[in-house]
């Protein structure tokens, strides 16, 4: 009998190790989602910022060739053209 009560004891204390281990991962499993909410949050951030300078870069880019630059003189005709059509769409829809 104390070779069972052994065994019981011994299962026990196993038991109760794999509920501290299973409440550390519980714990470390919510850390790691708040962490990955974090994560996307900021991604999400940085996408809006990187989309925000390449507008500017690309503005940047249209004025410069505006100044007298023949560097990029193509992009700015071909964007002229894009806001004059445009422009032609919204005059279009007025007059309807």
């Amino acid at each position: 009998m104390s070779n069972l009560s052994g065994i019981v004891d011994s299962l026990e204390n196993r038991v109760i190790k794999l509920l501290q281990e299973y409440e550390i991962l519980k714990s470390l499993k919510i850390k790691l989602e708040d962490e990955i909410t974090i994560l996307k949050s900021q991604q999400d951030q940085n996408i809006i910022e990187i989309d925000f300078w390449k507008d500017e870069c690309n503005t940047l880019r249209i004025a410069n060739s505006m100044l007298g630059s023949n560097k990029n003189k193509r992009e700015t005709k071909l964007k002229i053209n894009e806001l004059v059509r445009e422009i032609d769409k919204c005059i279009t829809q007025l007059s309807e």
